[in-house]
């Protein structure tokens, strides 16, 4: 037993005293959501950890890698994924928040390649950088025809386009433009988003179903987040991170 938890039980015998539970948070890198050396440890971080606070819950945050941060959640290193799109392997494993940020995922092409996206067959002739574990959208997902090239990050991917590896990459849109303007900022200008999104999918908080108080911590949470919506916070936690 870890020594919070320790202090916890000591203090729940006394008269009065209650020790609210801290969850143990995680995500991978991701700015502007999820970054240690963001303020608020990125956006994502800040309202969720807000809204967990305003529901009785203290949280701490670690940082991992992607597979790491999936494979301690189900193993019960921790409590909470930050940074989760729906999908149905992880809800065996994951009790779902409702949407709490929409990411609208845009096609980066090399600017003048003209290519045209109205429905995925569209993209069948093209190579496509995406990130590895990602749940783009179920149909992008499962649908074999698509030739996809794994890759580690968003800066990976754009640096293929520009050297024509891959003709298209893959991204949430703000962190795309989080990414032109600091360390793509050598290609930006030869880079472009096609008009057309490939999905707009909702991010959640992925609670695991281990732990005894799952879907209390996911409504707790909803209605936070909803508090905090008619309240004007979450609108200004969004506005200082520029978003």
């Amino acid at each position: 037993m870890d020594s919070w938890r320790a202090w916890c039980l000591l203090l729940m015998v006394l008269p009065g005293v209650a020790c609210a539970e801290r969850l143990r948070l995680v995500a991978d890198t991701w700015p502007p959501f999820t970054d240690l050396r963001l303020p608020g440890n990125g956006v994502a971080v800040e309202l969720v950890a807000t809204a967990l606070e305003r529901a009785g819950y203290a949280s701490e945050y670690r940082e991992l890698p992607w597979e790491r941060a999936i494979r301690g959640l189900q193993q019960g290193e921790h409590d909470v994924l930050v940074n989760a799109w729906y999908s149905e392997e992880r809800a065996r494993f994951g009790h779902f928040s409702q949407p709490y940020l929409i990411n609208r995922i845009r096609l980066v092409q090399r600017k003048g390649d003209a290519i045209h996206f109205a429905q995925l067959s569209d993209l069948y002739p093209h190579r496509i950088a995406v990130l590895r574990g990602y749940a783009y959208s179920q149909a992008f997902n499962a649908d074999p025809k698509l030739s996809t090239i794994g890759v580690g990050s968003f800066e990976s991917a754009a640096r293929m386009v520009h050297r024509r590896r891959v003709n298209l990459a893959l991204e949430d849109e703000y962190v795309a433009r989080f990414q032109f303007a600091r360390n793509l900022g050598d290609i930006a200008e030869q880079l472009e988003f096609l008009p057309t999104p490939l999905s707009e999918n909702g991010l959640h908080i992925l609670i695991r179903r281990s732990h005894a108080a799952h879907a209390e911590i996911g409504a707790s949470f909803d209605a936070a987040i909803s508090a905090m919506r008619a309240d004007g916070s979450y609108a200004a936690i969004m506005a200082r991170h520029g978003l």
